[in-house]
């Protein structure tokens, strides 16, 4: 599944790759740390997964959204917990608070496999 990082926190995407690299059906086709980067990695690339960070610098993943694939699946993955509800507003698969176990991670995964959850939708 092509998987893009999206993490203002290079300590963070690390952790992610590291976890990430156990389930080799997940190939990291691009990686973000600035809300500009992110934009236009998300309006560019060909991928089917996002995991992406609530707060990044200079916007947050809210209001990159609108420029997520119709048919790609978003997970977030923050710090913060009190996001989590608007996340699943918004359709997210999961929600994963930072620091992210290797268990946490595989049961979200599950989720985003084909068939098991409706593609992004957009939100509000």
């Amino acid at each position: 599944m092509r998987t893009l990082l999206i993490d203002d926190e290079p300590a963070a995407r690390d952790d992610l790759r590291r976890l990430l690299a156990a389930h080799p059906e997940i190939e990291i086709v691009g990686e973000a740390g600035r809300f500009a980067e992110a934009e236009a990695l998300l309006t560019s690339t060909d991928y089917e997964f996002v995991l992406l960070d609530v707060e990044l610098r200079g916007g947050t993943g809210f209001e990159l959204l609108p420029h997520v694939r119709p048919d790609a699946r978003v997970i977030f993955v923050t710090a913060h917990s009190h996001y989590a509800v608007r996340a699943f507003e918004v359709n997210a698969v999961d929600y994963l608070v930072k620091p992210i176990t290797a268990a946490r991670l595989e049961a979200a995964l599950r989720r985003v496999e084909p068939n098991s959850a409706p593609p992004f939708t957009g939100g509000l």
